[in-house]
């Protein structure tokens, strides 16, 4: 199973980390990705990394903003998010994925995963 954690309410401008801790399965042979549901609107896959931490992609809207990274000795995916805007309000969901990288990338709702977090809640307001 997947466990995020680390949302919260932050100002704009602001930084949080998420954690994502993993269990019951072989971390470090399965993609990850950040997925995220804003209010009122569509999934968004925010970033994925591959199984060993050497390919990273994000969604242009978090671009020189958000980093992702995962520890596989410890079982744990990364989400540093700074300079939050409004507009990154949303539950963000950490997905694990098996098979081709790149298939990830085009992968969005929970089905496309074989396991799915339950979400941590993100909200920037002032």
């Amino acid at each position: 199973q997947l466990q995020a954690c680390g949302g919260g309410l932050v100002p704009p401008g602001g930084s949080l980390r998420l954690s994502c801790a993993a269990s019951g399965f072989t971390f470090s042979n399965y993609h990850m990705s950040w997925v995220r549901l804003a209010p009122g609107k569509e999934l968004e896959r925010v970033s994925s990394m591959d199984n060993a931490g050497g390919m990273r992609s994000y969604a242009d809207s978090v671009k020189g903003r958000f980093t992702i990274a995962r520890d596989n000795a410890k079982n744990t995916l990364y989400l540093q998010m700074n300079l939050l805007k409004p507009e990154d309000t949303a539950v963000y969901y950490c997905a694990a994925r098996s098979g081709s990288y790149y298939s990830t990338l085009r992968a969005l709702r929970p089905r496309d995963y074989d396991y799915w977090g339950q979400g941590t809640l993100v909200t920037v307001s002032s």
